[in-house]
């Protein structure tokens, strides 16, 4: 049962983001491709990471792009917010679950939250 919900919770990730694009003008879609490569970069030297509830951390304070991952996390809590509407579920549980499909396809060295709250490098 758990496995047919992750699918369906992936598929409609997948599908939202399309929407998303759509219907706000590829906004959100346009603002996280724009970040990416900042974010990588941050990730890799190890001053970000990705925790346990779908959202980047900073992780050695100060960063210069705080900025950065506040309006990365505002767009990814607007997607959990949709997705979650749309499978009739909580915005916490679609973040938990994109927490995991992040850890699954992050890079060797990225820092990772565990569920029990502990960072470890991928």
């Amino acid at each position: 049962m758990n496995g047919k919900r992750n699918l369906a919770l992936g598929v409609s990730i997948v599908l939202l983001i399309v929407f998303c694009g759509v219907v706000w003008g590829q906004d959100i879609k346009s603002r996280m491709r724009d970040r990416l490569p900042a974010i990588v970069s941050l990730k890799t030297a190890g001053l970000i990471g990705e925790n346990n509830q779908g959202y980047l951390t900073i992780l050695k304070p100060p960063i210069d792009k705080e900025s950065l991952v506040i309006d990365e996390n505002n767009d990814r809590r607007i997607i959990y917010e949709a997705i979650a509407k749309n499978q009739g579920t909580t915005p916490e549980l679609v973040g938990q679950r994109r927490a995991l499909q992040i850890a699954e396809k992050a890079d060797l060295g990225d820092w990772i939250q565990d569920a029990n709250g502990h960072w470890q490098q991928k």
